[in-house]
Formats: C-alpha cells, structure tokens, sequence
C-alpha cells in the first residue's frame, strides 16, 4: 500500500515523539499504515504514545534515548542501520531563548548535539538502504527562526545558538536533497512557526504572549506530508505565496555571484 508520502508502508522513526509535533507525526504515520518507532528521554510518554498507537491497531517500538549523550545517538543510530526505514522524522530538539553569554556553554553543546549532531548522523544512518532501495524521505524539523538572522525586532526571542542550528538543518536538508536527485529519496526542511507544544512553555507553565499566531501541530504534519509529496524541500506550513520562498534563493544567487570576485571590493582597500 502507498501512505501519505507517497511511498510504500515501511517503518517510520521518529524522534522526539513523546509530545508534541513529533507525537502528532507518530499518530498520522501510524494511521497511513507505517510502523512506528517512537524516539524520546521520556519512557512514560513514550509508553503511552505507543500504547494509543497500538490501541488503533498498527505497531509501535520505544528506545529510550538522549540523544545529547553519545550512548543514546548510538542506540538510535544502530537501529536505524538495520536498514529497514523508509522514513526518518529528526523532531527532536529544545530551545534555549536567552542571550548567548547567560546561555550555559553545556546547555549550548546539547542543543547543538540534538540539533546538528544528531540530524547529521542519523541521516547518514538511514540512507545506504533507502538509496539501495530506491525510495525513502527524511524529514527534518527546523523553524522560520532560520530565516531570522536579520530580524532586529525586540519582540524576537533572543536565540543565537538555536536559530543557528536551525540554519544548519535547513541547509543541510537543502544540499542533501541535491545531492539524491534521482535516487528516489525525498528530503524536507521543515520549518514552521510557532506552534502549540510544550516546546515554548518554561517550567510547565506557557509563556506565549496572546496575540502570537499559533499552529497546531497536526497542522503542521499535514504540511509537511503534503509538501513532501510535492516536492517541497522547504516546507514553511503558512506560507501560501512560494515566491517568498523563491525570492529568497534569488538572492542568495546573486549574493553569491557578486562576492566571487578575485579582488578586495573598493570598500575595503
């Protein structure tokens, strides 16, 4: 059978399942007819994610894993190597909104571990079977925040470390993408705004203000199914008028057309 992204049932892994966009994912996979691999630090979530998942009739398996510990990563990464994945969903993550010199150097180190580190090798885990296969997708979560190196706003949180690892997913997804033309293999940056989790609440209690637009997670799933169908390797789930996005790789081009010169620019004489 095909499933949401177009692509035979196979198992679908998804990282920081337990809430969540992750959460959202596990269930709309399993109902496309996947068969699930949750992956989280918190075994009762997990356990009652797999449990609700196993209660509409498809399977579900946990791996307790932190995947900021190299222990962790290497549980994930083996189980992926057996090669039987035909879906990876890199969700984990966590913000640390605060100015980078209050930001604690180990905090920074984790989300950098989670969010680039982790990305990195378990994709690289997953492909050699799905290229031999011919078919696969990974999807990575980033966050509009990746655009947002420009952004001066006061009301923007203060993000440096995350915004930046985010950069690197949306990048990296869109280079990689490049790289598997033709090889069946579909990959996604996807880069939502704010959405209702638990990611933006601090100790238990949301600090959104009232008047910030807020998607909901299922939402966002749908999106990035969607978009993955169409091709999309950017997936901005609010966003209807592409040439935004369009716009945006326009520039780049000609920014890096402009800077390819083999003499120091007048200005800087």
């Amino acid at each position: 059978m095909t499933n949401s992204t177009g692509s035979s049932s196979g198992v679908a892994v998804i990282t920081g399942a337990s809430s969540g966009i992750g959460k959202a994912f596990a269930e709309r996979l399993a109902s496309d007819g996947y068969d699930i691999v949750l992956v989280a630090r918190r075994r009762d979530r997990l356990e009652s994610v797999a449990r609700e998942i196993k209660a509409a009739g498809a399977s579900a398996e946990i791996i307790v894993a932190d995947l900021a510990q190299s222990h962790g990563l290497d549980m994930v990464e083996q189980r992926i190597q057996a090669g039987d994945v035909s879906l990876l969903v890199n969700n984990a993550g966590f913000q640390t909104y605060m100015p980078f010199v209050d930001l604690s150097i180990d905090r920074a180190q984790e989300e950098v571990a989670v969010q680039v580190t982790a990305v990195m090798r378990l994709s690289h885990a997953a492909l050699p079977a799905m290229i031999a296969r011919g078919e696969g997708a990974i999807i990575n979560v980033s966050s509009l925040l990746c655009f947002s190196g420009s952004l001066k706003s006061p009301f923007m949180p203060k993000r440096s470390v995350y915004a930046a690892t985010k950069a690197f997913i949306t990048m990296f997804s869109e280079l990689l993408a490049a790289e598997l033309q033709g090889k069946g293999i579909l990959v996604q940056a996807l880069c939502p705004a704010v959405v209702r989790t638990e990611f933006h609440d601090i100790d238990g209690k949301p600090v959104l203000r009232p008047n910030v637009p807020v998607m909901e997670p299922g939402d966002v799933v749908n999106a990035s199914l969607a978009g993955l169908r169409q091709g999309d390797t950017i997936c901005i789930p609010a966003l209807e008028q592409v040439g935004k996005l369009s716009a945006v790789g326009d520039a780049n081009r000609a920014l890096f057309d402009a800077g390819r010169g083999a003499e120091l620019a007048p200005r800087y004489r």
